[in-house]
């Protein structure tokens, strides 16, 4: 089979197999490792025949997930029409229940827009802002928030 196959390669040129076609026409093929006629060896290669020619006008998105793992070697098996489908199917799925989350949020914050957001806060290190300072008998303050004269220690 090797003989064949490199014979082949060099009557023909490089020798690729089709691998599979997506929903958009793309063509994927793999090119297995071959050697030169000097025993060089070249590794194999996974490769993708565009629909469109203009490389300018492919975008994010015209080459499915499954197939660009393909490629990129983060999977082995090139993948099927059923896979490809079913995860379509679930991305579907996923987008709509985001709009339905943003439609109830959405709905959910219309009446609220005209009152005003209460919060309190206690304990926090921001607390001064909303109490009266009060004075301590122990020196309890880091530097930053030191204020002269507002600390008086008891004489003894």
């Amino acid at each position: 089979m090797e003989r064949l196959r490199s014979l082949l390669q060099r009557t023909l040129g490089t020798v690729r197999q089709h691998m599979g076609t997506d929903q958009y026409g793309n063509k994927y093929y793999y090119i297995p490792e071959q050697k030169t006629w000097t025993g060089q060896a070249i590794r194999a290669k996974r490769m993708m025949e565009p629909v469109q020619k203009d490389v300018y006008k492919y975008e994010t998105g015209h080459i499915p997930t499954e197939w660009e793992a393909w490629i990129r070697g983060k999977r082995k098996d090139p993948p099927t029409i059923e896979e490809i489908l079913k995860n379509e199917q679930i991305r579907q799925e996923i987008s709509a229940k985001g709009e339905e989350s943003l439609k109830m949020d959405a709905t959910a914050t219309a009446g609220e827009e005209d009152q005003p957001v209460k919060v309190q806060v206690k304990g926090h290190a921001s607390a001064r802002l909303y109490e009266k300072p009060t004075t301590s008998e122990e020196p309890s303050s880091t530097g930053n928030t030191f204020e002269p004269g507002t600390w008086n220690p008891k004489k003894k």
